[in-house]
């Protein structure tokens, strides 16, 4: 019997007093199930045969659900999926023995708003696979079209299988990377493919037939290479238009973005004149901090803080940020350097800010805003917050990820 979902969205039984995750379960299924490894402290398994369904399993409405590791949660009832996605930013917080002082209901971004897939292909003997792996395993999943998706992203998924059949050849690997911003759509292909003149010329004939904005080639994450301009690929951060390094992460929808900003700008005083920005990106916060704030951003990846620079010089608000390239787990701005400013603002990658986070807990900095897609590491680095002096005001979930067990949130620290 299935009891519960465990943080990734696994259904959780028991072995022992040890626990079994078992994917694509739901509490109250009844299964026959089979251990096939460890994991967390207890086992990992596979649902040999579903005896009996809980009160809680959906009908999935993707055809690709359950071969597809692209999401992990179409079976589960709607309104019970809310009420458990909610419980895990508490869940986490309780676990390092903390609470928010006012904790705000979880906001929602619909399916069909993702604007930013990273999708995999290889060129087989009879055919091309483009889409995501199954659940540990490198077989790939062949998809045509992504209910998480905006439609033109999804509309482009059937001509770029096509296009890479014609372009791979057999064995061949590639990683796609799809941005839909303001202007057209921005194709990232990363492979080992070596590029020969025809292939530029297929390539610049698909940007021009699939009307992209911009296509890039890269060789195994090398420097991207511009292979097609068609018009500027422009996302508005604060008013300001940016364009965004081939590839480059921003967040993956324009309405789970907004919720973000207007979060922090909500949290922001009146009285603030300076901010630090820390893990920019390209500027998601800095410039709308910018329109009245002195902001510094630091980001080690040095695309990213070139494109926050450019655009930055081409706006109102160059005097107003200075931007920085830094690794900020291995060079933190330290407690000295940001003692006296009178906030922080950091969004840092899954594995969170555990270094910058101690330099922070030693400043004076009154306000500090975390943004962060993974609670189990904003749990840890929030009681490095609190245990340095700060009290957590206020929490908000956002899935902005449907359908998985990831969870943006934004919360606020004081001294």
């Amino acid at each position: 019997m299935i009891s519960g979902l465990g943080a990734k969205g696994d259904g959780l039984a028991e072995i022992d007093g040890r626990p079994l995750f078992l994917p694509q379960t739901v509490p109250g299924d009844r299964v026959l199930a089979r251990v096939t490894g460890e994991r967390s402290g207890g086992f990992k398994g596979t649902v040999i045969e579903l005896l009996e369904a809980g009160p809680l399993r959906a009908e999935p409405p993707c055809p690709f659900f359950g071969p597809c590791g692209g999401c992990a949660l179409q079976h589960f009832d709607e309104a019970a999926y809310g009420d458990w996605k909610a419980a895990l930013l508490p869940q986490a917080l309780e676990r390092r023995g903390l609470e928010a002082g006012k904790l705000n209901p979880l906001v929602k971004i619909p399916p069909g708003r993702r604007r930013r897939l990273v999708l995999s292909a290889t060129r087989t003997a009879k055919t091309v696979l483009l889409g995501y792996h199954e659940r540990e395993s490198h077989r790939l999943v062949d998809i045509d079209h992504c209910l998480l998706a905006t439609p033109g992203v999804t509309a482009l998924l059937p001509p770029l299988h096509d296009f890479l059949g014609a372009l791979l050849s057999v064995r061949e690997e590639a990683r796609i990377t799809l941005l839909e911003s303001e202007t057209g759509l921005d194709l990232l292909i990363d492979s080992r493919h070596p590029l020969a003149l025809r292939d530029r010329e297929l390539l610049a004939a698909f940007a021009e037939t699939a009307d992209l904005a911009r296509l890039s080639w890269a060789d195994s994450g090398a420097e991207a290479e511009l292979v097609s301009l068609r018009r500027e690929p422009l996302l508005t951060f604060g008013g300001v238009p940016v364009v965004p390094p081939p590839g480059g992460f921003v967040q993956p929808s324009a309405e789970g973005q907004q919720v973000l900003v207007d979060r922090v700008m909500a949290a922001t005083p009146k009285t603030a004149k300076t901010a630090a920005d820390l893990f920019s990106g390209c500027g998601t916060f800095s410039f709308p901090l910018a329109e009245r704030l002195e902001v510094y951003a630091a980001e080690g990846e040095r695309d990213a803080v070139a494109a926050l620079s450019a655009a930055a010089r081409r706006s109102d608000r160059a005097a107003r940020i200075t931007a920085e390239v830094r690794d900020l787990a291995r060079f933190p701005v330290l407690a000295d350097e940001l003692s006296g400013g009178d906030m922080v603002v950091f969004d840092p990658p899954r594995n969170g800010a555990r270094e910058q986070v101690r330099e922070l807990a030693a400043s004076d900095v009154p306000l500090v805003i975390a943004v962060s897609c993974n609670p189990t590491t904003f749990a840890r680095d929030a009681r490095s917050l609190v245990d340095g002096g700060y009290r957590l005001k206020e929490a908000t979930p956002i899935d902005q990820f449907p359908w998985s067990g990831h969870l943006e949130l934004v919360a606020v620290f004081e001294r």
